[in-house]
């Protein structure tokens, strides 16, 4: 038994592929107080590919540091695609060359406001420099995505021209961002279906989380023909970050059913490391890694989820490396008052449980005692057919 089959039918079908570019060592390192070291940079770009992201972001003309990460990374010889992040500059490029880079990115603001107030240029020159940059990049061999900084905000008719202009340039890539997140997932849609119309060079989507939106935002994009999206470890970037690489794996894995080569079972481990690296707690209710994603409190939930998980679970928590954890205090019930009975080795039988139930209810103290499910339990109740969502 599937018990997600109405919710699939209702979901209908997406896209074939959707492919994740994870940019923890670029958007990630803008985050108020990150600095990864090299050794750092090295080793969270090895766990992402070891992961199954398709494109790792890094930017070498920050500095020294990290362009010597870039260099030792590209050297790797990893799956993913390395992509050297840079300015629409041809002195960006060079510097992603000397790295050894077959992968470059550029981005040039193109709203009114980034134009005006950040670079002082004219759309014209906007587009030429953007031309430039393309053409100088696929000169010397070198594959490259061009991002539309603040094209959600730009006037759709240099939208689309700048598209036309940079793919017959010869672009890889064109990045749609919503950079500051203002987007409504249907105006996300909208955007990315705009440029769909005019190009076919395949599209990236770059959404922030000002408020709120940016994962909605992002699957709002692919279903509008976009191919890829840019995320990082627990979504940390400039102000409030981008997309979890948590979330987006688990949605397009799980719910748009697209092939990839994720191991969903490191999750809850990349964003540790990132803890530990970053100082930045894991928030308790993030989707996913957080440490109450799977846990259960409520007295149905509890009498539920001790028969069948699936009842209160989208997917089993060893799939994305988590813990199912059971919560007892006042809300516990009946059932969760038996169990936790039987866990401290006293004998029990209905009457009993609703006592101590009753008695959990009366001290209101709220919760007091949280317990992992013991692996004999989880492997008895966690059968292959219960819990499936692919």
């Amino acid at each position: 038994m599937n018990p997600n089959k109405f919710a699939e039918e209702y979901n209908g079908s997406g896209p074939e592929h959707v492919r994740i570019l994870d940019s923890t060592l670029r958007e990630g390192e803008q985050h108020p107080g990150v600095s990864f070291t090299n050794k750092q940079r090295i080793q969270i770009a090895w766990e992402l590919d070891s992961f199954g992201v398709d494109q790792i972001e890094i930017s070498p003309v920050v500095s020294p540091d990290h362009r010597e990460a870039t260099k030792t990374i590209i050297n790797l010889g990893l799956r993913a695609d390395i992509v050297a992040h840079g300015r629409s500059l041809k002195e960006d490029i060079d510097v992603s060359m000397d790295c050894g880079a077959t992968w470059c990115a550029a981005y040039l603001g193109i709203s009114e406001v980034h134009l005006r107030d950040k670079l002082r240029i004219t759309p014209e020159e906007a587009m030429e420099r953007a031309i430039d940059t393309i053409q100088y990049a696929k000169s010397h061999g070198l594959k490259i995505r061009f991002t539309l900084e603040d094209g959600s905000r730009a006037d759709p008719n240099f939208v689309q021209d700048m598209c036309r202009a940079i793919q017959d340039a010869g672009v890889d890539r064109i990045s749609l961002p919503d950079t500051v997140g203002v987007m409504r997932p249907s105006g996300m849609a909208n955007f990315v279906s705009m440029v769909r119309n005019v190009v076919d060079t395949p599209l990236d989507v770059h959404t922030h989380n000002d408020m709120g939106l940016a994962l909605a935002n992002a699957m709002a994009g692919i279903d509008a023909g976009a191919s890829q999206i840019h995320t990082t470890i627990d979504g940390i970037g400039e102000r409030t970050g981008i997309p979890s690489l948590a979330e987006v794996a688990v949605v397009i894995s799980k719910l748009y059913k697209s092939p990839n080569r994720f191991r969903l079972f490191q999750l809850r481990d990349l964003s540790k490391h990132i803890e530990l690296y970053t100082g930045i707690p894991i928030p308790e209710s993030k989707p996913v890694v957080g440490s109450s994603a799977y846990k259960h409190k409520a007295g149905t939930h509890l009498a539920a989820i001790l028969r069948n998980p699936a009842a209160y679970e989208p997917i089993p928590p060893d799939v994305v490396g988590n813990r199912r954890t059971i919560v007892f205090g006042e809300l516990s019930g009946k059932t969760g008052a038996g169990y936790l009975m039987s866990i401290l080795g006293l004998d029990s039988d209905e009457q009993q449980a609703k006592d101590v139930a009753a008695g959990l209810k009366r001290l209101r103290m709220g919760d007091l005692l949280e317990m992992p499910l013991p692996d004999s339990l989880e492997r008895r109740i966690s059968t292959p057919d219960k819990h499936k969502i692919a």
